[in-house]
């Protein structure tokens, strides 16, 4: 899931104080799950305005809504009503949400209320570690289900580097190093030899921004008449 975090109160305060009708928008799926920008933070946050507003003797009028996805068309939608009656939106979904947002109503303004951090999981209660860099391009067949390039400070994709002492990263002593783990995975199911030919160069061709992935089903539909 996609791991947020929420942007310091004085920090959004500070970019909706020119406004007086503010809708707070959350989204129902991965900033819910990481308490960021569900329903119940949706709540908070707005409360929170209104008391700092109301401390500073401004009249402003914060609304709420949380779809259960910002970054699908048919639940932005259901927000059409209630954005015509708002000056700026404020919204607590992940990048994509806010741009998908900003896209679907052009004629607000639309602020983000949570930092973007990283594609990760859940390893606790109220903890949360980033595992996939979204490359586009998966070594997890060959590496044990284990990722360097994410779980390797360096990101290498041949390992382990000079600087690994005693099976930890050089570049913090208190972390495994991501090379010997997939050393261990390999050696544990039979398949070592996994680590005995050097991979070329990353081909950065499949990290080409902004991605775009189009499901086979749906070619024809969306490359009609392109050639």
């Amino acid at each position: 899931m996609i791991v947020a975090v929420r942007k310091p109160f004085q920090e959004i305060k500070k970019s909706i104080a020119d406004f007086q009708n503010i809708l707070v928008v959350g989204c129902g799926t991965c900033v819910a799950v990481c308490l960021a920008g569900g329903k119940k933070e949706v709540g908070l946050l707005a409360s929170q305005l209104r008391m700092s507003f109301a401390l500073d003797k401004k009249e402003i009028r914060i609304s709420e809504e949380t779809p259960e996805r910002q970054c699908d068309h048919e639940f932005l939608e259901t927000l059409r009503e209630p954005v015509k009656e708002v000056d700026c939106l404020l919204s607590l979904a992940c990048g994509a949400g806010v741009q998908f947002l900003a896209e679907t109503y052009p004629e607000k303004k639309v602020f983000p209320g949570v930092n973007t951090s990283f594609i990760g999981v859940t390893e606790a209660a109220g903890l949360w570690t980033e595992r996939c860099r979204a490359c586009g391009d998966c070594l997890l067949a060959v590496t044990g289900g284990i990722c360097p390039r994410t779980l390797c400070a360096k990101g290498l994709d041949n390992g382990p580097c000079g600087g690994m002492m005693d099976g930890k990263c050089d570049v913090d002593p208190e972390r495994p190093c991501a090379w010997v783990s997939i050393y261990e995975r390999l050696t544990s199911e039979g398949r070592l030899d996994q680590m005995e030919s050097m991979r070329p160069p990353a081909d950065f061709r499949h990290r080409t921004k902004p991605g775009k992935v189009t499901h086979l089903a749906y070619l024809r539909r969306y490359h009609a008449g392109s050639k």
